[in-house]
């Protein structure tokens, strides 16, 4: 199972540049509009200090870092759902992908051409989104004229087909996202994932800032987390550049320029967490001196689908798991320890995996 993270923005906004640095790939990111033609696909390891942790303690011989895929999607203009700029290619991309990074520009550089001629956020974040509505519109519609062909019989099924379609059509017509649809029953849901609208893909705003505006942000950030905040979206602050650079030096080169620029971590780092819980992710452990991975499942995930995730046999044959939360592991520092303390615990398969979990699974096939 993979989990797919697109990059979109229109041009020249610094999504290549934030590519780059996220799989250091290399890829280029030239001062012209559509230099990424097609998507340029990064896997990178999602950043846990608890696997450090954890294999250190069993001295492992192989540590494996959970991973999320990264897509750059070339940069969008008006009209691209009428064609404009290759704009339906793109727009078949962004399909393919489970959540949506919108990189928004709030630098100023005059070295650097925006598409549209100045700075400004809101246009930027407005140009996209009706673009996406739009594609949206035209699925619907699509849909929504078979639907009602089909409903001249009187079936049920077709005739609630098009009142939830006529819903959504409303909603996307009044220029808000796929996304706030309720559907009220599981044939609406069904119908709903089917479409595959663009705007029910969950979005994250990813503000590509100066190095001068990295801590306190500027105008035009604070524009764009007002905007955000009205969809109920978060904003990630970045300096692409910076993080490009980072990206090209070594562990201890990383820690001593962040030092410098009083940086913690790098920004990428909080971007790919940001990523990780917009689709609902949680990841747990299988610890061993012969490997200590971390696998990457969505919340809620109950203990035999999680299994499955290892191989599809230890889901089909789940007889249990052995369960020790993270802290228990820790504390006690080894997994006879916790079972001696009587915190390993023996679950069945209606057990809810939960974030930071410890487990072997017991299965027979």
């Amino acid at each position: 199972m993979g989990f797919r993270c697109g990059i979109v923005g229109l041009p020249n906004v610094g999504k290549s540049t934030i590519f780059n640095a996220l799989t250091a790939a290399a890829i280029d990111a030239e001062n012209y509009p559509f230099c990424t033609i097609e998507p340029n696909v990064g896997v990178v390891p999602v950043p846990d200090r608890r696997l450090d942790v954890l294999a250190e303690l069993v001295r492992t011989r192989n540590k494996v870092p959970t991973q999320m895929e990264f897509v750059d999607i070339a940069g969008l203009v008006k009209g691209a759902s009428q064609g404009e700029g290759l704009g339906n290619q793109f727009l078949g991309h962004i399909r393919q992908v489970d959540a949506i990074l919108h990189v928004v520009r709030c630098f100023e550089d005059s070295n650097i051409v925006h598409v549209d001629g100045s700075i400004d956020p809101l246009r930027d974040v407005e140009v996209i989104a009706t673009e996406l509505i739009l594609a949206d519109l035209e699925t619907v519609e699509r849909r929504l004229a078979r639907s009602r062909n089909q409903a001249k019989s009187g079936d049920r099924k077709f005739l609630a087909e098009v009142r939830f379609l006529e819903g959504v059509r409303e909603l996307l017509d009044s220029g808000r996202p796929a996304r706030l649809a309720e559907p009220e029953t599981g044939q609406e849901g069904a119908l709903l994932r089917e479409l595959c609208l663009l705007t029910t893909k969950p979005v994250l705003y990813v503000a590509n800032v100066s190095e001068d505006d990295l801590a306190g942000g500027n105008r035009h950030v604070q524009a764009l987390r007002q905007a955000a905040a009205a969809e109920n979206a978060s904003v990630v602050t970045i300096a692409g550049a910076i993080e490009q650079e980072l990206s090209l030096l070594d562990a201890d080169e990383q820690q001593e320029f962040l030092a410098e620029m009083g940086l913690e971590e790098p920004g990428l780092n909080r971007l790919i967490h940001a990523g990780y819980d917009l689709l609902g992710l949680i990841t747990f452990f299988t610890v061993g001196e012969k490997e200590t991975k971390a696998w990457t499942i969505r919340r809620g995930t109950l203990a035999p689908a999680a299994a499955g995730r290892i191989h599809s046999d230890f889901e089909r044959g789940f007889i249990r798991a052995e369960v020790i939360a993270y802290d228990d592991y820790v504390t006690c520092g080894s997994e006879a320890a916790a079972r001696d303390r009587g915190l390993l615990r023996s679950e069945g398969r209606d057990y809810v995996v939960r974030d930071g979990d410890c487990i072997l699974f017991r299965f027979n096939v």
